[in-house]
């Protein structure tokens, strides 16, 4: 068991997902507009089993994909985070970045602010060294989130297994980071900096340690 890391920025608190967190987020994945890259939109027993993955990965290794509050109303906005992906990729092992939110948290920089504070995370806590991010081709509004944050378009696009042949949200693009790019930590609690980063390391699953898997961090869509 690993103690689930929490922290602040500017103006969001990343917390471990609670049960006021489900309907929220189950009515987010309802939405078509913010699901419109996505092949389907997702129910509210797949939000929930979603969830309670990731709480499970929390206990497990004290990271995964955050509920994003912001700090000062506690208004729950979606989630931004880091994860390992349950499907085979080609940039796999590899740990995901990722994030959703609601159509009301669009166009504050939310994204930008919430993505590079976990970049910083999974950089200096965690030990990672290059960390990827991937998207469908027509996703500009991330792709530029993407870019905002330092990533750079590897030019390896690839076919997302997930989604159906065929269909037009199929091809993904693959953007990299690496560590030193990133400026020093801003946000985190002092429960996270004062950890020693061999601790938090030692939390990630097997399959990364020791290998070119910890290297890779990817900001996904499904």
């Amino acid at each position: 068991m690993a103690e689930p890391i929490e922290f602040n920025t500017q103006r969001l608190a990343f917390r471990v997902w609670q049960e006021r967190h489900r309907a929220a987020f189950a009515s987010l994945n309802a939405d078509p507009e913010v699901m419109r890259y996505f092949p389907a939109l997702v129910s509210a027993e797949q939000t929930n089993a979603g969830i309670d993955i990731w709480r499970t990965q929390f206990d497990e290794q004290g990271f995964s994909n955050w509920a994003v509050e912001l700090a000062q109303t506690g208004e729950f906005i979606g989630f931004i985070g880091l994860s390992v992906p349950r499907r085979q990729l080609p940039c796999s092992p590899c740990v995901e970045i990722g994030w959703r939110l609601k159509r009301s948290a669009w166009g504050h920089g939310y994204a930008t602010e919430g993505a590079k504070e976990c970049l910083r995370l999974g950089f200096e806590v965690l030990g990672l060294t290059e960390i990827v991010s991937f998207t469908t081709l027509t996703n500009l509004p991330s792709r530029k989130v993407m870019e905002r944050i330092g990533m750079a378009n590897a030019h390896a696009d690839f076919e997302h297994p997930a989604v159906p042949e065929g269909h037009a949200l199929r091809p993904h693009c693959l953007y990299k980071n690496h560590a030193g790019t990133v400026g020093g930590l801003n946000g985190l609690t002092r429960q996270v900096v004062d950890q020693p980063r061999n601790s938090r390391r030692n939390t990630l699953p097997t399959a990364l340690l020791g290998s070119s898997a910890l290297n890779s961090t990817t900001l996904g869509r499904l």
